[in-house]
């Protein structure tokens, strides 16, 4: 087992900076929608779009930081050895083997996780985007002319603060699964990741 620094401190800042930004948007969209009991409506639909357009600029910094670092790269997606990292989280884990693909400096993400980042990135990111967007601004449709159904656009922007939801509790969940339960989460504060036996599933016998 050995160390390898994987993680720059622009890359961990923005990681936990967004997961706040993140938590903090359902938590206060939730409470906009009556299903959380504070903060109240008005407050919390002031501090949701204030934290919508905080994630906003936070976003297009992320994406100018991996467009002109290179980072980009490691979002690449490719069907090498995707089936192996599969069948790896869905039975190989639960035995105790090795995850089939390594981290390396030139390869941080896995295929699975490539094709899992980049949906967030292209899909669901966009869509919040642009349905919070259409929500902040809806007593201005009658300016340039715009009209929608604002059940359907409601419907959306909750049907995709779900999938964030759902994105999130996995990845909590993932954070176990290196070979210590603590591992992925003390490389992503110190940027430090141990490699070198493999990614160990929680049943594997010391």
């Amino acid at each position: 087992m050995k160390k390898i620094y994987l993680y720059t401190r622009f890359e961990r800042f923005w990681h936990w900076a967004q997961a706040l930004l993140i938590c903090g948007l359902l938590w206060t969209g939730f409470a906009v929608h009556g299903d959380l009991p504070w903060p109240d409506f008005y407050n919390a639909v002031i501090w949701h779009n204030r934290l919508g357009i905080a994630w906003l600029i936070l976003f297009a910094f992320i994406i100018f930081w991996e467009a002109t670092t290179g980072e980009w790269r490691h979002y690449v997606p490719t069907t090498r050895k995707l089936f192996a990292v599969a069948r790896y989280y869905l039975l190989g884990i639960f035995k105790g083997e090795s995850h089939p693909v390594a981290k390396t400096p030139e390869a941080k993400h896995n295929p699975l996780q490539r094709l899992t980042y980049l949906g967030v990135a292209l899909v669901i990111v966009p869509v919040q985007v642009v349905t919070g967007l259409l929500y902040w601004t809806y007593s201005d449709w009658h300016i340039v002319g715009f009209s929608m159904d604002l059940g359907l656009l409601a419907f959306v922007h909750v049907a995709g603060a779900f999938l964030f939801l759902i994105f999130l509790v996995i990845h909590v969940y993932m954070i176990t699964t290196g070979h210590t339960p603590f591992a992925h989460l003390k490389a992503m504060i110190t940027g430090w990741e141990e490699v070198g036996h493999g990614e160990k599933g929680s049943n594997q016998k010391k």
